[in-house]
């Protein structure tokens, strides 16, 4: 056991031996408050600790002070920053993306010993408290507590919901959160100091629930749980590890905290101790933006509107995509369209896996040519019959690959630090192959070789998307041209697919990718899927789990492997469930994108015992597309995901803090997969009167209803009386088949039968 259950240890990462020549420095009460250029700077002294496991000031040393800024803007934000590393404070970076309506608020202060912060606009958004506590001494067992800053901030204005900072000890001696802090560490062998690690720690209440934080695959409260937010291969869904972490929590008490990062960081909800929520950063800056609103939807759009909003992807990208790991020629995949054309099952994009190169795995951007002799010709082939052509690639260059000499010569790729390099260390997890290096996006050289080198040919060709796979890791010990590889991991998947969503909406006309990395920010180039889930009932759960919380982290596009990724218990063979394979397509079609994808056959003609009903919900899905455009419209303006927590809609529900096996899908659908083999589920659902969109059944709301039985070739989906649901009237083979403007409403009317896949 290497856990000690001390916050100096577990959660500020100092050696629980205290053999590193470390310091800790907590933040004291203000010594300096004063207006600057609107904003309020707040000058916090900070007083080195003794370097023991118990809290006391090390007096022998003086105190440092550093500036903590305080900036306003609207809509409802508030933006806290410190350095002790002379970072400077930014407005625009490849993380933040302002939009128009984030103008800078000036604020004032006001009153001597409660100062409060009031903006231009009137609100008061936060106080600075320098009154003495109140004392009946009785006692000198213990010393006094030390001095710490008590500020408290209002986002919104709300002063019903205050944020403050968290002064969290159970003695002086004993402390279980720090207001503000950070870490100083000795370098003996140059003897000089660096500072590195802060904290901020924020209250929070017995009753708290914190949601989003990237795609989680937990339970939908993350109360009580500390998080590592550092990119790596997820290796699947039901795991700690995180292909897509995101600097932000959603708060049940309605604020939102985005931190402005990109170094490996730390959040701690209500985990480390009950009465705080602690976020260390391993760099000495913090830059935090607290965001109000009175419902979930209005703070994720305040986030949005820091990062930016999602880009709206093409009508055909809302088709079924077909795929498979892999296939390996033209016939083959012309086979396969062929059928799907024959039998009539809808689709718009075929997807080719690892197996287009001349060798499986070995990324060189160009087709097989004896496998595929004439891929421009087999594109426009495949485009003349309705579908669209998805490419995979990654981030890396092999050993071997035809363009790594060329990589190497002109930097295009990551340095090795030392003359004989073996690492692999932004290599896959599936391949045996050894990668030189990591396209270093870093440098603009470098990305625009990648952009107009290695992908232009291919979208010229006919190319409608890039699966831009991996780019959770790069090589650690390398060097780029621009960072370190610690301040560049998490964010390198911002730059990665943000280049190849650029070139693929200026060569291919659409802006689209299919990427599986993400950090703050991705949300602008849609769209995400949520990497390698087992296909089982636990990876289903685990996929859907991932998903809400992604929803609740500023992403409105999200997808998954249908029906999971990899067969169990062997990874590559075993046959699928078909009762997995239904239930996951009847998810499918209510989620934003809907990719087939694994590690065997996914082409349902293979499982003829559920092929007719897996027809069904996909002519279903192709009729609920004008619904899916519509609500998916409304996604990129506002702050709502398409897939949707019933927190979203319902935040006073105390029971939907604590569900994550239903959703809503956009608006107007309230969705509940059955994710058993029992064809029975629990279903709750809130206030008010629910109709069963596929039977009609009515249901009364705020209770469960446990047990329901749900046929195999059903899934639970509610409607509420007076929907309007847009379909499109006929049975189509491919999007390129449909006007829109066809498109006709169903009525929720109380006539209304249910609308059972035919």
């Amino acid at each position: 056991m290497k856990q000690t259950n001390y916050h100096l240890f577990d959660f500020m990462d100092f050696d629980p031996m205290l053999q590193r020549d470390e310091a800790l420095w907590k933040a004291y009460a203000p010594s300096k408050i004063e207006e600057r250029d609107g904003d309020i700077v707040i000058t916090i002294p900070y007083q080195k600790q003794k370097h023991q496991e118990d809290m006391a000031p090390n007096t022998d040393s003086p105190q440092q002070a550093y500036d903590l800024v305080i900036r306003a803007y609207e809509p409802n934000i508030i933006r806290v920053f410190t350095t002790m590393t002379n970072d400077e404070m930014t407005d625009e970076d490849e993380m933040l993306q302002f939009a128009p309506e984030v103008k800078r608020l000036p604020l004032s202060l006001n009153g001597p010993l409660c100062c409060d912060l009031v903006a231009a606009n009137g609100k008061k958004v936060g106080t600075i408290n320098l009154s003495k506590p109140l004392l009946d001494s009785w006692s000198d067992l213990l010393p006094a507590p030390q001095s710490a800053p008590f500020i408290t901030f209002y986002p919104d204005g709300d002063e019903s919901k205050p944020v403050a900072l968290s002064d969290d000890h159970f003695s002086p001696p004993r402390y279980d959160a720090l207001p503000l802090g950070f870490c100083s560490v000795c370098c003996d062998q140059v003897a000089t100091t660096t500072n590195e690690r802060a904290t901020i720690s924020f209250q929070c209440t017995s009753d708290e629930h914190f949601v989003g934080t990237g795609e989680r695959f937990r339970k939908m409260d993350l109360s009580g749980q500390t998080f590592q937010l550092k990119n790596q291969d997820g290796q699947g869904v039901n795991n700690r590890r995180c292909y897509k972490n995101i600097p932000f929590y959603l708060s049940s008490r309605m604020y939102g905290a985005f931190f402005h990062t990109s170094d490996y960081c730390k959040l701690s909800l209500a985990d480390h101790s009950t009465r705080s929520v602690q976020f260390l950063n391993d760099r000495a800056t913090l830059d935090v933006f607290l965001i109000g609103g009175k419902t979930p939807e209005e703070i994720l759009k305040g986030y949005r509107l820091l990062t930016g909003f999602p880009a709206m992807p093409p009508l055909w990208s809302f088709g079924i995509w077909m795929s498979r790991m892999t296939y390996f020629s033209a016939d083959e995949v012309e086979d396969i369209c062929d059928h799907l054309r024959r039998e009539h099952y809808p689709c718009d994009v075929i997807h080719l896996d690892t197996g287009w190169f001349r060798t499986d795995w070995l990324c060189e951007w160009k087709f097989n040519p004896e496998r595929f002799p004439d891929p421009k010709g087999f594109i426009q082939r495949l485009k003349q019959n309705g579908f669209k052509v998805s490419l995979w690639q990654l981030p890396y260059i092999a050993q071997g690959a035809e363009q790594l000499e060329e990589a190497k010569k002109n930097h295009y790729i990551s340095q090795p630090t030392k003359e004989e390099e073996t690492s692999t260390g932004g290599s896959s997890n599936f391949s045996a192959l050894d990668y030189a290096g990591t396209i270093d996006f870093t440098s603009p050289k470098a990305t625009d070789w990648y952009k107009y080198s290695l992908l232009k040919p291919l979208l010229e060709m006919g190319v409608k998307c890039i699966k831009t796979d991996f780019g959770e890791n790069i090589h650690m010990d390398h060097q780029y041209h621009a960072s370190t590889p610690e301040r560049l991991n998490n964010l390198y998947a911002l730059l990665y697919q943000k280049a190849a969503y650029e070139v693929t909406r200026e060569v291919a006309g659409d802006g689209i990718i299919w990427a599986r990395a993400g950090w703050a920010g991705c949300q602008r180039y849609p769209l995400h899927w949520g990497g390698d889930s087992e296909s089982s009932w636990a990876g289903l759960a685990g996929s859907l789990k991932g998903g809400l919380h992604l929803g609740l982290s500023g992403f409105a596009f999200w997808s998954h492997d249908v029906p999971g990724f990899h067969s169990t218990p062997d990874f590559m063979n075993s046959p699928l469930d078909e009762q997995v394979y239904v239930r996951w397509t009847q998810f499918g079609v209510f989620t934003s994108h809907m990719r087939y994808h694994g590690t065997c056959k996914r082409e349902p003609w293979h499982y003829p015992n559920i092929a007719p009903i897996v027809k069904r919900w996909w002519k279903l899905r192709y009729r609920l597309i004008p619904y899916i455009v519509e609500q998916s419209e409304q996604a990129c303006r506002s702050g709502l995901p398409l897939v949707q927590a019933l927190l979203i809609h319902h935040p006073d529900d105390r029971q939907v803090w604590n569900i994550d096996d239903e959703y809503y899908f956009g608006n107007e659908f309230l969705v509940c997969p059955v994710m058993n083999s029992q064809n029975k589920r629990d279903i709750y659902l809130p206030e008010g009167l629910w109709v069963n969109f596929l039977t009609g059944e009515r249901l009364e709301g705020g209770r469960w209803h446990y047990q329901m039985e749900v046929p195999l070739d059903q899934m639970p989906v509610f409607v509420r009386p007076g929907a309007s649901i847009k379909v499109y009237p006929d049975d189509v083979d491919s999007t390129d088949d449909m006007n829109l403007s066809k498109a006709t409403t169903i009525e929720i009317t109380k006539d209304f039968k249910g609308i059972i896949p035919e």
